[in-house]
């Protein structure tokens, strides 16, 4: 398989994102490419909308597991590329679709040249919600495997093709998402007074609670409460009766997520009072931190630096990403891939630089073999 058939492999897969747990023309996709790659020592199974791949090593101690996600978001494609997305509202968004190819592009190397050890890899539904990465975790068949270190990458936009980055300790922050609806009493809006106006108890409490931040978290720790998305009202002559907003909490400690949370339901309670309302509070989906092990994150600085591969010291971020259900479990770390695209992650103009395949390609390859 060589670059042009990798780079084929990626098109394709972004042509067809799908949301979490409904990437059935991914998953279709990718089992067509497999088969034409499939060996003996090769075992293929389904997991909801995700695979496992395992290839059994020529002589192996440990099995280690790699992980790809397979997602993408509901967001409209911007690029004007040939093979931009056919499917309306969404976009492979965070790079999922070089993620996959990056992982196909690795088993066929494995499968050419094979290594001692055993490898599952793991194409993950639904990375960007509402979650793979914990159902697969607790599933029967990934159990059977016993996995003895596993690791990922995440395409990191702001750094040049040929660099790789990542960090001992914490790398990506706990996060959680964040639903709040407010249910008061609507009228006209000539007559305030007779009314319970949700559009000003929401906004009021989407600028307070910015309180919590600069006020019940220590100023050396880290915290971010974001309000991305706030609904409420009908037309401009009437006074609303509901509002809704939706956001998400991160943190690089799980006490400070714990302190936010409280906070914010001490802060419900009240405007409740205040505001003569009902608020109904869910948290939806919780990502556990990334912890990177670091006697696995020393070997793959020292692999990287053998293999001519840059590799740059990583800041932690308040990214979440719930590869770190498995790291809570298993002994691995997560790495970034320098893509050197002008626009970030999640943004509707995403334009990684393909060439960066093979580098991630070779940096995974390079881990399998030489990790002790």
């Amino acid at each position: 398989m060589n670059y042009n058939q990798l780079i084929k492999i990626r098109r394709d897969l972004h042509q067809i994102p799908e949301l979490g747990f409904r990437e059935f023309k991914t998953q279709a996709y990718i089992l067509q490419i497999l088969e034409k790659i499939k060996t003996p020592n090769m075992v293929i199974e389904k997991w909801e909308t995700g695979l496992f791949v395992y290839l059994k090593g020529k002589n192996p101690n440990k099995t280690l597991a790699y992980r790809a996600d397979i997602d993408g978001l509901p967001i409209k494609e911007e690029t004007n590329l040939p093979y931009h997305s056919k499917h309306e509202g969404c976009m492979h968004a965070c790079g999922h679709d070089l993620h996959m190819t990056i992982a196909i592009g690795v088993i066929n190397e494995i499968v050419r040249h094979p290594i001692d050890d055993n490898v599952l890899f793991i194409f993950q539904p639904a990375e960007e919600g509402p979650g793979g990465a914990k159902p697969m975790l607790q599933s029967e068949q990934f159990k059977k495997w016993n996995i003895d270190m596993i690791f990922a990458l995440h395409i990191a936009p702001e750094l040049p093709v040929g660099t790789v980055s990542s960090r001992e300790g914490i790398l990506f922050a706990n996060t959680s998402e964040l639903f709040i609806d407010f249910k008061g009493k609507g009228g006209h809006a000539a007559y305030p007074h007779l009314t319970k106006d949700m559009t000003v108890a929401a906004s009021m409490f989407v600028a307070q609670i910015q309180q919590i931040i600069s006020r019940k978290i220590d100023p050396l720790d880290s915290g971010v409460i974001t309000i991305g998305k706030m609904t409420s009202g009908t037309v401009q002559n009437v006074i609303a009766e509901e509002a809704k907003l939706e956001g998400t909490i991160r943190t690089l400690n799980q006490e400070t997520m714990r302190v936010i949370k409280a906070e914010l339901e001490r802060h419900i309670k009240g405007y409740e009072l205040l505001y003569e309302c009902k608020i109904r509070l869910d948290y939806g989906a919780m990502y556990h931190q990334v912890y990177n092990n670091g006697n696995v994150v020393s070997q793959f600085e020292k692999i990287m630096n053998s293999s001519n591969i840059i590799y740059k010291e990583a800041n932690a971020a308040m990214t979440g990403e719930d590869f770190g259900y498995f790291l809570k479990e298993i002994d691995g770390f997560m790495f970034w891939l320098g893509v050197g695209s002008t626009y970030g992650l999640h943004h509707s103009k995403l334009n990684p630089n393909e060439e960066a395949i093979q580098i991630g390609v070779q940096a995974v390859v390079e881990m399998l073999k030489n990790y002790k």
